[in-house]
C-alpha cells in the first residue's frame, strides 16, 4: 500500500466534538460526568477520535490523558477563578488596550500533577486533533495525535504546551509562544465547533465513509443576545463598543458548522448538546458555578437517554499509535 494511501475503517466510527468557550467548557465537563453517571458508563471508550477547540482542547487532552470527566470539572472549579481573576474589577480598563490575563496563572494549572504535568501529547490514550492558528504565518496549526504514519512530530510536544496553543484567545490571553516559538492563537478564530474537523479527520485520515460517522457535539451553552440596531450600518466604533465581537464570531461559526455537519453525514448522525441560557448569565472568563452545573445537570437528564441508546453500545476501537514515548519505532 501506498504511504498516502488510508485503509478503509471497519464498523461504526463516534468523533466526540468539544467547542470552545473560556471558562464555561465547566458546562461541557460536567455535562460529560453527569451523562457516565445516569449510563453507567465511561465516556472515552465509546468514541474513536475527539476533538476540541479552546477549552474543549484542555477537556479533549485531559480526557486523552487519563482524566474522568469529573475530575476536569474539580480542575474548572477549582482552578477557573486564579485563571480568570479580575483584581477589583481592573481587568475591564486594561482589556481595552491589552491582553485581559496572564498566561502564567494557566501555565501553572496545566502543569499541575493532578492536570498534565509533563506529559506529551503522545501519551494519550485517544486520538485526538486539537485547531489552533498560527498568527504570525497566518495559517491553520491542528495538533494531531499520531494516528496516521504521516503524523510523526507533534507527538513529542507537550500536553500543556498544545493545551495553551488552542486556547490563546485574542485579546483575552497573550499569543502561544511555547510551540517552536511561533505565534499560536485560539483555533476558535476558525474552528470554535470542531465537528467538521473531526469528520474531515475521520474521512480523509482514518478511511472511515460518511454513513460510517456520528458526532456527539457539545457546546458551552447559547446565549442569544440581543444585537443593538446600532450595529445596523456601525462602524468599528458601534461594532466594539455595543457588541463582543469576538462572540459574534464564534457564536456564528459554530452554528454554521453544525448545519454543515449535518448536511454532509445526516442530521440524525448529529447530536448535539448546547442549552440556551439568559443573556449575560454566563461570558467567556466568568460565570456561576452552581448556575451552570444546574445547566449540565439538566441537559443530561433531558439527553442521556438518546446518548444512551446511539453511544453507549459502540466500543471504541483500539487505538494503537505510530509514534509514543512508549513505543520503540519500528
Amino acid at each position: 500500500m501506498a504511504d498516502d494511501q488510508v485503509p478503509k475503517w471497519e464498523g461504526d466510527f463516534r468523533i466526540l466534538a468539544l467547542d470552545g468557550g473560556g471558562i464555561r467548557g465547566l458546562f461541557s465537563a460536567a455535562v460529560m460526568a453527569k451523562l457516565e453517571q445516569k449510563c453507567n458508563a465511561t465516556i472515552v471508550d465509546h468514541f474513536d477520535l475527539i476533538t476540541g477547540t479552546s477549552t474543549g482542547g484542555i477537556i479533549a487532552l485531559g480526557l486523552g490523558l487519563g482524566m474522568q470527566p469529573r475530575e476536569i470539572v474539580e480542575f474548572y472549579v477549582g482552578q477557573g477563578p486564579r485563571i480568570f481573576g479580575n483584581c477589583c474589577g481592573w481587568r475591564w480598563l486594561l482589556h481595552w488596550a491589552w491582553r485581559k490575563f496572564p498566561q502564567t496563572n494557566l501555565l501553572n494549572a496545566l502543569q499541575e500533577p493532578t492536570a498534565f504535568g509533563e506529559k506529551l501529547l503522545g501519551e494519550s490514550s485517544k486520538r485526538l486533533v486539537i485547531p489552533s492558528y498560527n498568527l504570525g504565518a497566518d495559517r491553520v496549526r491542528v495538533f494531531k495525535t499520531p494516528h496516521h504514519q504521516k503524523l510523526t512530530t507533534d507527538w513529542q510536544i507537550p500536553a500543556w504546551q498544545v493545551a495553551l496553543a488552542t486556547s490563546a484567545a485574542p485579546t483575552y490571553f497573550p499569543v502561544c509562544r511555547q510551540v517552536e516559538k511561533t505565534r499560536l492563537i485560539d483555533g476558535g478564530v476558525w474552528a470554535n465547533n470542531p465537528a467538521m474537523v473531526g469528520v474531515v479527520e475521520a474521512i480523509s485520515m482514518l478511511g472511515a465513509e460518511r454513513n460510517q460517522i456520528k458526532v456527539f457535539s457539545i457546546g458551552t451553552t447559547d446565549s442569544r443576545t440581543h444585537r443593538r440596531k446600532a450595529l445596523n450600518s456601525g462602524g468599528k466604533f458601534q461594532w466594539i463598543w455595543n457588541a463582543n465581537v469576538l462572540d459574534v464570531l464564534m457564536r456564528g461559526q459554530s452554528v454554521g458548522v453544525n448545519g454543515q455537519v449535518q448536511h454532509l453525514i445526516g442530521e440524525k448522525r448529529v447530536f448535539r448538546i448546547d442549552p440556551m441560557v439568559p443573556d449575560g448569565i454566563f461570558s467567556l472568563d466568568k460565570l456561576t458555578t452552581d448556575e451552570l452545573l444546574a445547566e449540565a445537570e439538566d441537559a443530561a437528564l433531558c439527553h442521556s437517554p438518546r446518548f444512551k441508546a446511539e453511544f453507549t453500545d459502540h466500543k471504541a476501537t483500539e487505538y494503537q499509535p505510530f509514534y509514543s514515548p512508549n513505543v520503540k519505532e519500528a
